[in-house]
């Protein structure tokens, strides 16, 4: 299965990663940049398990040659062995793919390298930055860490996004893209003084994540057990 995938393919068999097949079962255009479709899982859950943010890698197909690209499983039942997944549309080999995609079609995947540490102690605060790419994992992200209450800055999309927020607890702040580093750098700190127990998490394009994440390390010294900065996507 795995044949044909370059050193990508090839590190990921020396690690021991497990292929999967998944089929479409549905698709839904959530808005007419952020498409929805739900898959069989090809014994993916069953082999693994579940955990909050959980993501696998899909192999998508460009000028004959398969690519790999990272997307979080939203609402994954093991029992039935579905789960869906959320494609924020733009250029590329996934966004052509997902466009397309009808009841019936397959693709591969791969599971390797996601996790999911729950901070120990529970965050009495979640302080979260995201954009559409990272929604789905924002959305879990929330749904795992139950009643603490978050402060979300969101950078892009448009109002009708799928978002699990929960008004009551959740402060869910949109921001421009050019305003997203200087917005939370302006208003972390005295949220982070405020807080005992605070969980940052960080998934925006590499740059941004990267910027971000030294500051909240380096400048605000947070420990690196309550920081989480991935890089969801790089601009080209």
């Amino acid at each position: 299965m795995a044949q044909g995938r370059g050193w990508e393919g090839a590190v990921l068999r020396l690690m021991r990663a497990k292929d999967f097949t998944f089929t479409v079962t549905r698709a839904e255009d959530v808005t007419p940049e952020y498409r929805r479709l739900r898959f069989t899982d090809g014994g993916l859950l069953a082999a693994t398990g579940t955990h909050p943010t959980m993501w696998v890698r899909m192999w998508f197909p460009q000028a004959g040659k398969p690519h790999q690209r990272a997307y979080t499983l939203v609402d994954p039942d093991p029992a039935a062995g579905t789960f869906s997944l959320e494609f924020a549309l733009h250029e590329g080999a996934a966004s052509d793919w997902a466009r397309a995609a009808r009841p019936g079609d397959t693709i591969e995947a791969t599971v390797q390298g996601t996790g999911f540490e729950e901070p120990s102690p529970a965050p009495s605060h979640v302080l979260a930055v995201g954009d559409p790419a990272s929604l789905p994992a924002i959305n879990s992200l929330l749904g795992a860490l139950g009643t603490a209450p978050a402060t979300v800055w969101f950078e892009g999309g448009g109002a009708d996004l799928p978002f699990r927020t929960d008004p009551a607890r959740h402060d869910l702040r949109r921001v421009p893209r050019a305003e997203l580093v200087d917005r939370v750098k302006s208003e972390l700190p005295a949220l982070l003084a405020a807080t005992p127990a605070p969980y940052v998490w960080i998934a925006c394009d590499t740059r941004t994540t990267r910027t971000l994440g030294a500051y909240v390390r380096k400048e605000l010294d947070v420990p690196k057990d309550r920081v989480h900065a991935l890089g969801y996507w790089r601009e080209t």
